[in-house]
């Protein structure tokens, strides 16, 4: 004996049972209100210290300058091309390597300062700076 027709146990359900998702949020409001106090307790730990000092090593800079002949300058000492590549080598093998900053005169040929740079990566010279001036106001 039926209580009802077949048409009405084919019916489908068009609304969400809010029940069990209810019933889930609270579980997960009473597990966050329990267990937040029991994180906010921190343990004293004495913890070592150490002494804290600025390493004053900085690297060595050479400076090198082509004036308007082409005239190149090691550290404001004139040098010829040999002379030159060998300053480079020498700094190359240094530790910590110095930096090289390269100042062109405004009126020298390109050629020159090309020259000089090639030379540097020849000689293993790994940072390389460019000093210019600015520009007037």
């Amino acid at each position: 004996m039926a209580f009802g027709t077949q048409d009405d146990a084919d019916e489908v359900m068009n609304e969400i049972n809010m029940t069990p998702l209810v019933d889930v949020m609270l579980v997960l409001l009473i597990i966050f209100i329990i267990t937040v106090p029991v994180m906010k307790h921190a343990t004293n730990i004495d913890l070592p210290r150490a002494a804290n000092q600025e390493q004053l090593t900085r690297p060595e800079t050479n400076r090198l300058s082509v004036d308007a002949s082409g005239q190149y300058f090691w550290n404001e000492i004139a040098v010829d091309d040999v002379r030159l590549i060998l300053a480079m080598n020498d700094a190359a093998g240094r530790e910590p390597q110095p930096e090289l900053h390269i100042r062109g005169d405004r009126e020298v040929r390109y050629e020159r300062v090309a020259q000089a740079m090639a030379a540097a990566q020849r000689a293993g010279i790994r940072k390389i700076g460019f000093i210019t001036e600015p520009a007037a106001p």
